[in-house]
């Protein structure tokens, strides 16, 4: 199945080019923005990305209970035509109950707002879709399981019924007479993305408006009240991962807030936007008025839309070999995959609303890049190890330029960077250079506890102190007995001495402090101390299964983490840079 979404990538990515074309030239209007056609379409990508873990959730207990209580699995009927005909009908019937329970139920909206953010209504549009519709979405499609439609007929008719859904999505065809009596068409399915108070919640046939005339809830579109798009909580965020849970949070929040014990439930159930009494004399929801909707629009220069392009593509491409392979990859390898593509279009999200620097973005891409070479998934293993500390020293640099100069806490973060940067090289090398390249990495912690030491004294946090130096002594204890050589014992110890120090630095700081930026800047340190402990594990006690996925995508995290907070740290937190 994931085959046929590689086939469809280049016809909906031709489609999408002609309509843009098409508005430009003869409707005289740009009907796309680049930051959100791209968004639409990351959206789209990481639900073809989960779809490939998610597909025992869908076809897998579809099988199962056809396969246990079919009615009538009769092939002779279902290979017939009448039996594809009547096969689509009855999957049309039950998506349009499933749409519906997504704009009535707020569990199932939750999932299905992801299709809805964008307040454009284009063919990318058609692409948005959600990463989480298969949790629960399945369990609409059980009838048609029970009446002993086949497995296989069921995945043909869902993907036409999906298909035929992708033209609908357009500004650029008007009313269509007898057509939009019957079917879903774009007049019709613009109504149903549309927040107007005529138009909220109508038209959720996929195929066929005949199922919302039978059941009160069509309503056709009225030329007199344009239509505008969106939701009525505009997510406001060009993040992809926050689209899929934006709604989830604010549920979960509802939830633990209310004092209610039922209502604590209702929420999840009741429609959305729904509120418990007691949130509602406390945290009111504000009207909606349609008149103050305004586009979500950051500013992005033509240079930026031209990177955040080819980076696209290549992320496309990268997509594109992973689905040909993934019906017969392994499940571990496949959710490998998923998270770094699905992470390298997070930082994409990220960039474009200015949350992430280019070269951070770039950072995040290749510490990506050399966890799935170290693997042996991706080529020039060599070459692309070194390459994010590389890019985290310039980023550093060019940050400091650019701002107040290279001060003094700039040089503690660039020594410690670079210090980091020479063990990368040392323990790639061909031979055995474990002692020099812990060395190196002992000379950055000291850095980094330098760096902590910044409007903070020392190990302001005796417990936390305690609690590292303990783990320290843990870890070097579990080790000693395999640590043969004194030399090496003695290297081993000093190094989980300082390692322990700068963790327990970095969380005093964070509790003097005690903004967001510094308690990141202490979680990498955390995950600095976990990456060197996975190290340690790995190669003195026993053999991590897929060592080199924990150690490095730990080690890059807490790495990316200090690096980006640590600009916060320093000028939010008022320190003089010099």
């Amino acid at each position: 199945m994931s085959k046929v979404i590689v086939f469809a990538m280049p016809v909906f990515l031709l489609l999408i080019a002609i309509e843009w074309v098409w508005g430009r030239v003869r409707a005289g209007r740009d009907v796309y923005r680049f930051n959100d056609a791209i968004n639409s379409l990351s959206l789209g990508v990481i639900s073809q990305l989960a779809g490939v873990l998610t597909r025992l959730l869908t076809i897998g207990i579809y099988s199962a209970v056809f396969g246990a209580i079919a009615i009538f699995p009769k092939l002779d009927f279902w290979n017939n035509w009448y039996g594809w005909v009547f096969a689509l009908l009855f999957y049309d019937f039950c998506y349009y109950w499933l749409h519906r329970a997504g704009h009535e139920v707020a569990l199932f909206w939750a999932a299905h707002v992801v299709h809805h953010q964008s307040q454009e209504y284009n063919l990318s549009t058609a692409l948005r879709q959600s990463s989480s519709g298969a949790l629960f979405g399945w369990i609409f499609y059980l009838p048609m399981a029970i009446a002993g439609v086949p497995p296989l007929l069921f995945g043909i008719v869902a993907m036409i019924d999906l298909l035929y859904q992708f033209w609908v999505h357009t500004e650029l065809i008007d009313r269509l007479g007898w057509f939009d009596r019957v079917f879903c068409s774009p007049s019709n399915h613009r109504v149903h993305h549309a927040v107007n108070d005529r138009y909220l919640d109508r038209n959720y046939g996929g195929m066929l408006v005949i199922w919302d005339r039978m059941f009160g809830s069509f309503q056709p579109e009225i030329e007199s009240d344009r239509c505008v798009y969106g939701t009525r909580s505009p997510l406001e965020s060009w993040d992809p991962l926050w689209a899929n849970a934006e709604v989830y949070c604010a549920l979960a929040k509802n939830s633990w807030r209310t004092s209610n014990w039922a209502d604590k439930l209702r929420v999840w159930f009741k429609a959305p936007g729904w509120q418990p009494a007691d949130l509602v004399l406390s945290d009111p929801k504000p009207a909606f008025i349609l008149a103050s909707v305004r586009r979500y629009d950051p500013a992005l220069s033509r240079a930026s839309c031209w990177f955040i392009g080819a980076q696209f593509a290549l992320i496309l491409a990268a997509v594109s070999q992973f689905l040909w392979a993934a019906d017969s990859m392994p499940a571990g390898q496949s959710a490998i995959w998923v998270v770094a593509i699905s992470s390298a279009l997070w930082a994409i999200g990220l960039f474009m609303q200015g949350r992430l620097a280019l070269l951070e973005l770039l950072l995040l891409e290749t510490a990506l890049l050399a966890t799935l070479a170290a693997l042996g998934w991706v080529a020039f293993p060599m070459a692309l190890k070194p390459m994010p500390m590389s890019i985290a020293c310039v980023f550093v640099l060019q940050r400091a330029i650019s701002s107040h100069g290279l001060g003094k806490f700039d040089r503690l973060l660039g020594a410690a960077l670079l210090a980091s940067l020479a063990g990368d090289v040392l323990l790639m090398l061909p031979g055995d250079h474990f002692i020099a390249g812990l060395a190196a990495f002992l000379v950055a912690h000291l850095f980094y506890i330098a760096l902590f030491r910044q409007q903070a004294p020392w190990f302001p946090d005796r417990r936390a102190l305690a609690a590292s130096m303990g783990f320290g002594a843990l870890m070097y204890a579990a080790l000693w007995s395999s640590l043969a050589d004194p030399v090496l014992k003695l290297a081993v110890g000093g190094y989980i001495g300082v390692i322990s120090l700068m963790a327990a630095q970095a969380i005093g700081r964070a509790r003097v402090i005690g903004d967001a930026a510094s308690s990141w800047v202490a979680i990498g340190a955390c995950l600095f101390m976990l990456s060197d402990s996975l190290i340690a594990i790995d190669r003195f006690l026993t053999p991590l299964p897929m060592a080199s996925l924990w150690i490095l995508s730990s080690y890059f995290a807490a790495q990316m983490l200090i690096v980006h907070h640590s600009r916060a740290m320093s000028a939010g937190a008022g320190i003089n840079p010099r």
